[in-house]
């Protein structure tokens, strides 16, 4: 897993980027709890190692857009884990967490917590969905500390009617780009770098990508 650069290049967004099949309130779409899991047995043990590669241990983390599974290595050692989510039962259902916060990040992108509280932030599998990327990215560096990674852990599976639609129309090469974008233009992050973190395997399994970048000052 080497990180390979992005280009750190400044995009304008078309209104339509983010645009979606279905525009009703996140909060009924996920009303009801999916007690399932989004990628395959290899590619969480993925996710797994990632973290436990990338992520400071005995720390405060961030578990952005959070579900009934973190997919956090088994004995990882951590300060805490908050997971923010649309789904209460969900998140209580997670039995990594050690705190849960119910919030629509698309109707309010004005994250519940105080500056610089968190050692590091990821989302996993879900920043298809994030229709105000820069004011999300922008309050992620406001509660992280300097210093501080967001990794963004992404594949290529979705609700295609939740997905924005700009996500569904690019590779997986040009969704690295675009994560990257949104670090570049929310301004205040480090060049943002790249990682194939897919399972080593020769049958098929879900790919693994991430895009990170650390806070500036």
């Amino acid at each position: 897993m080497v990180p390979e650069p992005l280009p750190s290049t400044e995009h304008v967004y078309p209104p339509e980027f983010f645009r979606r099949q279905d525009e009703s309130d996140d909060g009924v779409f996920y009303r009801d709890p999916r007690l399932l899991v989004h990628i395959d047995g290899p590619a969480i043990e993925a996710v797994g190692h990632y973290l436990r590669q990338a992520l400071p241990e005995d720390a405060t983390i961030l578990d952005l857009m959070s579900s009934w599974r973190s997919h956090f290595p088994q004995g990882f050692s951590k300060k805490a884990l908050v997971g923010l989510g649309l789904n209460e039962v969900e998140l209580a259902e997670n039995p990594q967490l050690d705190e849960r916060v119910v919030h629509d990040i698309n109707r309010e992108p004005e994250l519940p917590f105080e500056d610089e509280r968190f050692d590091a932030a990821i989302v996993t599998v879900s920043i298809q969905y994030i229709t105000r990327p820069l004011e999300t990215f922008h309050e992620v560096r406001r509660v992280v500390r300097p210093g501080a990674a967001f990794h963004v852990i992404y594949s290529n599976r979705m609700f295609p009617t939740k997905a924005v639609a700009v996500w569904q129309n690019l590779d997986d090469r040009q969704r690295a780009e675009l994560i990257g974008s949104y670090f570049t233009n929310c301004g205040g992050w480090s060049p943002p770098k790249a990682v194939d973190a897919s399972p080593d395997s020769s049958a098929y399994t879900d790919p693994i990508f991430v895009v990170y970048a650390h806070r500036l000052g």
